[in-house]
């Protein structure tokens, strides 16, 4: 399995001269398949999947689009994304089921139509299906996927652990384990949720946005800590860990400093911890 890091960032993106180092760009992962010649599995649809569109080398996309919810964040990339946006593209969009009850399409129109923008899902080009993604297995594009919920602000979130062959990613972007709790470190709960879409995981892709002089005051806002997704790997037995979802205000430098604090050489049962980059790409 290779994993590409197309975006990276939360909230918003980040521009200028201090986030070069680590890009700028929002939520995007793009996932391929040994003796595939392109990704047909992309994690999220934030503006990293304007960059996606470089590793079809001009082919269309064809397959599927896993969100693992519809913050701005996660989303704002589909109506830029010039691989899909094209008459001989097939894209499949899932959608965790809605807590309202809507349908996958019409919970992503709701972000995408007038007069918040110019069209609607409906109206991109080629042969494009929104469905909605259930708690349970799933076999898409040839990946096993297992969809779980996992606390967040703001509408329902699913984590995805991906498996093809022997190896597996666990993607869990946007997490608020203090939702259920300080846990036994006062990072939050190890709730079973994490723990099973991340048990024996070779990479643990989850949300790193808060700093812990910055949990007693933005925790409510529905994020976690780098300190966490170590303690969660090493819990369930995950071998590498990737800080994601940075911040959009947190410098390459302060980025550094985090690789430093958290990616010190692991001891017997650690993780590795390594801090996602834009345009990284990790063989699994």
């Amino acid at each position: 399995m290779r994993v590409v890091f197309c975006g990276v960032r939360g909230s918003l993106p980040a521009t200028g001269q201090e986030f070069v180092r680590y890009g700028g760009h929002t939520s995007c992962l793009a996932i391929s398949k040994d003796g595939d010649q392109a990704p047909t599995l992309l994690l999220d649809a934030g503006t990293g999947l304007t960059a996606a569109s470089a590793l079809f080398d001009g082919a269309p996309f064809r397959g599927t689009i896993a969100l693992s919810h519809l913050h701005w964040d996660h989303t704002h990339g589909l109506p830029f994304f010039a691989a899909g946006d094209r008459e001989d593209a097939r894209v499949r969009v899932l959608v965790p089921e809605q807590e309202d009850g809507r349908s996958a399409e019409e919970a992503l129109t709701g972000l995408m139509s007038p007069p918040y923008f110019p069209i609607t899902p409906g109206e991109l080009r080629g042969q494009w299906t929104i469905e909605t993604v259930a708690e349970r297995e799933h076999e898409v594009e040839g990946f096993g996927i297992l969809a779980l919920t996992v606390p967040h602000k703001g509408g329902r979130t699913v984590g995805y652990r991906i498996t093809s062959g022997e190896r597996t990613l666990t993607y869990i972007p946007d997490h608020s384990p203090t939702a259920l709790g300080p846990g036994p470190d006062g990072f939050g709960e190890y709730h079973e949720a994490a723990l099973e879409l991340t048990r024996g995981a070779d990479l643990l892709v989850h949300d790193s946005q808060l700093f812990k002089d910055e949990l007693a005051a933005e925790g409510e806002f529905g994020h976690a800590l780098g300190d966490y997704a170590v303690g969660l790997a090493t819990r369930a037995g995950a071998r590498r860990v990737a800080l994601f979802h940075h911040k959009f205000t947190r410098t390459d430098d302060q980025l550094d400093a985090l690789a430093q604090r958290l990616g010190a050489a692991p001891g017997d049962g650690a993780p590795e911890v390594i801090v996602a980059r834009e345009g990284e790409t990790i063989e699994l």
